[in-house]
Formats: structure tokens, sequence, C-alpha cells
């Protein structure tokens, strides 16, 4: 089952995240979600943005407020937590700043907490590797999730690790949350799939989902122009297999939320969140209607 609830119907499963508009103030993206029928938002957490850690709770709790009388929720925070990295410093910097970042979420109503692996032992190791045994940065990543899941959990906080840097394939990504199941059961972690990491790092759509699903938040959605130049690009325009994307979503059953990630902050010459939501729309259009009811026998 998904770490987070289903959406009430198939056409409130879209969302996107704050990446495309950055510095954007909640009202400019509360007015975004309206406008393309959106009731998530990924909130990028950091500095320059409306929501990060060390913000005094008054303003918090106004932020909330705002997002909520606008009828939108905080599918995840986005923050860069390197969960594999070693620490910087005395103490474990990594693990506090996961602990701080579940509390933002628990005040802010945000029902996710997004976290990199970023295995710095474990950039190039070979895909065949069995999984046995986890590597130097995934030992750091167990035992800090070990740490801070209960806490999250009873916060209502779901921590969910994304395919990214060098956990970018699903059959790694697994394999860490085979033994994350092993040694911390019933920890309540997920996984948000970005689609296309995945894609180009040489797995099909339905190979990563089959492999994804018991753990499985939410999917980011994404167009690439090719697995070896991944600049985005509008959806439908690019390398990637959105039409294989969609069968396997369907074939699967999956009716979770579809989030855009579209990369303005990194990529400033793109076109305008406003643009690159109105071909997810399109895109999705079959994926937001729910299935009819079977007519009693």
């Amino acid at each position: 089952m998904s770490p987070l609830p289903a959406p009430r119907a198939a056409r409130d499963r879209l969302g996107f995240a704050t990446l495309g508009c950055p510095g954007a103030p909640p009202a400019e993206v509360a007015a975004l979600a309206r406008r393309h029928g959106c009731p998530y938002v990924e909130l990028r957490a950091a500095e320059g943005e409306f929501l990060h850690t060390g913000l005094p709770a008054a303003r918090v709790a106004r932020v909330r407020a705002e997002l909520e009388s606008a009828g939108l929720s905080v599918l995840a925070l986005n923050t860069y937590v390197r969960l594999c990295a070693p620490s910087a410093g005395p103490g474990d910097d990594q693990r506090d700043a996961l602990l701080a970042h579940v509390d933002l979420a628990a005040a802010s109503g945000a029902r996710a907490v997004r976290a990199f692996m970023n295995d710095p032992s474990g950039m190039n190791d070979p895909v065949e590797r069995d999984g046995s045994a986890p590597t130097e940065g995934e030992r750091r990543a167990l035992d800090r999730l070990a740490h801070v899941a209960p806490h999250a959990a009873a916060a209502g906080v779901t921590i969910a690790v994304e395919t990214h840097d060098s956990h970018s394939r699903a059959d790694r990504t697994a394999r860490f949350l085979t033994l994350l199941d092993r040694e911390a059961p019933g920890h309540g972690c997920g996984v948000v799939w970005d689609t296309a990491h995945t894609w180009t790092h040489g797995e099909t759509p339905a190979e990563s989902l089959a492999l994804l699903r018991p753990w499985l938040a939410y999917a980011q959605i994404k167009d690439v122009r090719a697995p070896a130049d991944p600049v985005p690009v509008p959806l439908g325009t690019g390398g990637y297999p959105v039409d294989a994307l969609a069968a396997a979503l369907r074939a699967d059953g999956y009716a979770g939320p579809l989030s855009l990630e579209w990369e303005r902050m990194w990529h400033p010459e793109l076109p305008t969140l406003d643009e690159a939501l109105t071909h997810v729309r399109t895109w999705a259009a079959p994926l937001l209607t729910d299935p009819p009811e079977e007519s009693p026998a």
C-alpha cells in the first residue's frame, strides 16, 4: 500500500513542484493550482522560498492557513537532506536536518518530506550488486531513518526517498528499502518515483513501477530530451515514453498523486510552469477519469 492516502477522485490527482516557479509567493502558487485544477503542491524547502526550516512558528502557521484556504494540500516538502552523506561536523547534521524538516512538515500540514540518498560510497556501484549488504553510505541512511522514522510516524509525516543521484534506478532504491524493511519493520517510509531518472538509467516505466510499488508515495512526472541529454521539455515533446508511463499506471491501477517536476529553478530558459502544466493536463486527461461503476448483477 502507498504510504500516502489516495486522492478522493481521479480528477484530484495532479500536482506540481514549486521548483518550477522559484521564489513565487503562496498567492501565486495557489493561483497556478486553481488555473490548472491541481489540488497538490510539492514545496521546495530552501532559503529564498516561502517555507523553510528556521522560520518563526507564526509565519509557518500563516503559510499553512493561506494554502489550506486556497484548497491546496502540501504533498511534500522537497528537502535537500542527503541520507547517505557523511556528517559535515560533530553530531549528525543530516539526521538533524531531517528531524527539523519533519517538524516543519507537521507544522505546515505537509504529508511527506522528500530526501535524497546521495551515496558517496556507491555512485559507481555496479547495477548487478545483489544488495545483500548496504554500502557505507547506505548504512548511514539506514541508521538515520531508523532513528527519525518513529518521530515522523507520530507526527503523521512520511519520509520519502527520491529515485535520484546514486539511487536513480528503481532496482537500487528497492534494494535499499528492502534492507530498511528488514532492519526497521513498520518504518512507514516511502519513495518518490522520479519517472525520468529511472528511465534515463535504463529502466522502462513498467519495470520501475513494479519495483517501487510496495513503497510508492507518489510519482513525479516529466519529459526530457533524451537519456544522454536530460534537459526538461514540455510533457509529450521529448524522448521520454509518456504513453508507456500512462499505460503502466493504468495497468497497475495506480490511483495516487501525479506531480509535475518542472526544473525552471535550474533551467531558467524553460517556458513558464503555467505553460508546462497545460501540456500535463492534456496528457493526463485519460488518467483523471474514475472507472465506471459496475452495475449490480
